[in-house]
């Protein structure tokens, strides 16, 4: 049998199609320092974002394809962590931390949160959030 290999399309898609289905979607590697920042970054928010480690998804190629596609839509050398919220893209760890620092994340979360009513609020720390 004959590995062929995902056309560039068809990973574009499948990202696409992953970040719209959970509120929070951060793609990652497990072995990553940053990756783990910006998991820790939304946990302590309350947030329980949906994490794909791509050095763990199997095939195993299929990781290294979403990597070099997220590299792509990106346009830097380096894949991770990638973070969508409300299945549109935030970017990359320096867009997150910028977009936290600057008071715009907390009001994208918000945005996105209502419509997936998937995250838990045990100890939310959004002011004036109510999710029924």
């Amino acid at each position: 049998m004959h590995y062929l290999a995902p056309t560039t399309t068809t990973v574009f898609h499948r990202i696409e199609r992953l970040a719209a289905e959970n509120a929070v979607v951060i793609f990652s590697v497990s072995s990553c320092c940053m990756c783990h920042a910006i998991k820790r970054l939304f946990c302590g928010m309350g947030v329980n974002p949906t994490v794909y480690e791509l050095d763990q998804l199997q095939p195993d190629h299929l990781g290294k394809e979403m990597e070099k596609a997220l590299m792509r839509l990106l346009g830097t050398t380096s894949p991770v962590p990638v973070v969508f919220v409300g299945g549109k893209l935030v970017g990359a760890m320096d867009r997150v931390m910028a977009s936290h620092i600057n008071g715009t994340l907390v009001p994208l979360l918000k945005e996105a949160v209502l419509p997936f009513k998937v995250l838990h609020f045990d100890n939310i720390h959004f002011e004036g959030l109510s999710v029924g």
